[in-house]
């Protein structure tokens, strides 16, 4: 592997760029630079312009932690054990690329979240910190009362009046907003939006006020943290450190909303990200429409740090750096290897009997999004006596609940919380919004096989245990909150359980519909089946 000193430097006094990685919670792909004319983004917009624009990065999965396990190790949720969960014990086993760089001199620091959430120790019982020293010193006024307190680009600039001189810094800026809960109304009141500024709202969300409204909420969340890029920004250049910085900019998933966060949907897995550094991007201004999925995001890093990933004690990687993509002078596809990316679940938050997740892999193609559901007779939302909990609690949640329990044959409630085949097909040309399944269409057979086929040739390779007929290991990992093990049985016994991110009114008295039996796993057929 090159080395970053190697790859773009000049000179013998070079020395490897510092790191910025800016990462919203959930934040989906909607930005200025994208075109969405009811979000106003301009320090991601300028990220983008005077930088790179990724049109196709992914997630392999859709749920916090395990998002941000495959962001820091490049392995994918089902090659990282119980991190392939939320809210997991994270294996000891498995180092992080911020751990490496500080084990080679790199000054490595992070405001708010980090890597969460989850129980993170070392062999011996310690806790890691996994994305370096906690600076959360700073707080400011928070514009609505669902926004956090933390002044981020206060605490960036603590951090940088720590870093030793001439030593090389990594920084993750873990905004803890679009998370919900939102103060409702405040897109508009406070953030000066108007309804009719959303030109389209998902088809799998009702078109209601407040749904629109719901929707304004969560982009003066996502403004939020694009005021602090910029201050960040701002208090870089202030330094004389912005040209030889590294700007990464992006979000662990999709939005907050039902079919999207959780899910493995276009909307869910599909993140945006542009990438900034005078010094290493010769080329700006470019739009890029290779695959990135966040395995190759460690591996990028561990190279810029002039690393080699053998000297980092990190177990191998799946993905592979994407550096070249800066020094390309190109636009659209640059590699054509990078055609698809994997997606993927296991358990997310708990909510069904015995603490079982919802497994999924999937594969994206710049044209179709094929998934797999294993387990197809489970709530894929959690179930309905519990309250969906694999959804947040929000207005369009709670919308499109009422709007069942009002019109049982309202659509959204199936599209959203309803029981889902084993095999699930869409054409992403003619349907972004993954609303038409096409997968049992005679038409769409040799399309829909081929791409299994490739998805579970890959899966195999990677020794996924899922695909490899062990997938049980997954629900048996325990649950790294105690309170909450065991959660679906304890609470319909009666027991007061903690369920402070759903509302009281998503619980059902009784389930819509009543699963069938259990259907067994699906087996594929492979050319080249691994043992």
């Amino acid at each position: 592997m090159a080395t970053a000193t190697a790859a773009f430097a000049a000179g013998p006094a070079a020395r490897p760029p510092n790191i910025l990685f800016a990462i919203a919670d959930d934040w989906g792909r909607h930005a200025g630079a994208y075109g969405t004319r009811w979000m106003r983004t301009p320090h991601f917009d300028r990220v983008a312009r005077e930088g790179v624009l990724f049109n196709r990065v992914y997630t392999p999965t859709a749920k916090c932690a395990p998002s941000r396990s495959a962001i820091l190790t490049g392995r994918n949720p089902w090659q990282l054990e119980e991190a392939a969960n939320h809210i997991p014990y994270f294996p000891a086993k498995f180092k992080v690329w911020p751990e490496a760089l500080g084990e080679h001199g790199w000054f490595v620091g992070h405001t708010s979240k980090g890597w969460a959430p989850g129980v993170a120790n070392d062999a011996q019982g310690k806790s890691r910190q996994l994305t370096g020293r906690a600076f959360n010193a700073r707080t400011a006024p928070a514009p609505t009362t669902g926004i956090s307190r933390n002044d981020y680009a206060a605490n960036f600039a603590d951090f940088l009046a720590a870093a030793p001189a001439g030593q090389p810094w990594a920084f993750w800026y873990g905004c803890i907003e679009p998370h919900r809960g939102y103060e409702f109304g405040s897109g508009v009141a406070k953030g000066g939006h108007r309804l009719e500024e959303i030109d389209r709202v998902p088809s799998y969300l009702p078109d209601t006020e407040r749904v629109r409204n719901d929707l304004l909420d969560y982009s003066l969340e996502v403004e939020h943290f694009d005021r602090h890029l910029g201050r960040m920004l701002d208090e870089l250049e202030r330094r004389g450190l912005l040209a030889n910085t590294i700007v990464i900019v992006t979000s662990d998933h999709g939005m907050p909303f039902p079919r999207d966060k959780g899910y493995a949907y276009e909307d869910s897995n599909h993140v945006p990200f542009a990438v900034r550094w005078p010094a290493g991007i010769p080329h700006p201004g470019r739009t890029v429409d290779d695959f990135i999925s966040f395995i190759d995001l460690a591996p990028t890093f561990i190279e810029l740090a002039g690393l080699r990933w053998a000297d980092t004690g990190m177990a191998p990687t799946s993905g592979r750096s994407f550096t070249d993509i800066f020094r390309s002078t190109q636009s659209g596809r640059i590699d054509l290897a990078r055609d698809h990316a994997i997606v993927g679940r296991e358990r997310n938050d708990i909510g069904r009997p015995r603490d079982e997740g919802y497994p999924i892999r999937g594969l994206v193609t710049d044209t179709h999004l094929y998934l797999h559901n294993f387990e197809p007779t489970r709530w894929p939302a959690g179930n309905p006596e519990t309250g969906y909990l694999d959804t947040d609690a929000g207005e369009t949640k709670t919308v499109i609940l009422e709007r069942h329990r009002q019109n049982p044959a309202d659509p959204y409630w199936a599209l959203c919380f309803g029981l889902r085949p084993a095999d699930e097909f869409y054409d992403l040309r003619a349907d972004p919004d993954c609303v038409k399944n096409l997968a049992a269409l005679p038409a769409h057979t040799a399309a829909r096989d081929s791409q299994r086929e490739r998805l579970f040739t890959e899966l195999t390779a990677q020794e996924d245990p899922r695909v490899l007929g062990r997938g049980a290991i997954f629900d048996g990992y325990v649950h790294a909150n105690p309170a909450h093990v065991g959660f679906y049985e304890r609470y319909l016994r009666g027991e007061k359980m903690n369920t402070s991110w759903v509302n009281a009114s998503d619980f059902e008295a009784r389930p819509p519909a009543a699963p069938a039996k259990s259907a067994p796993n699906f087996t594929p057929t492979l050319r080249n089946k691994a043992r």
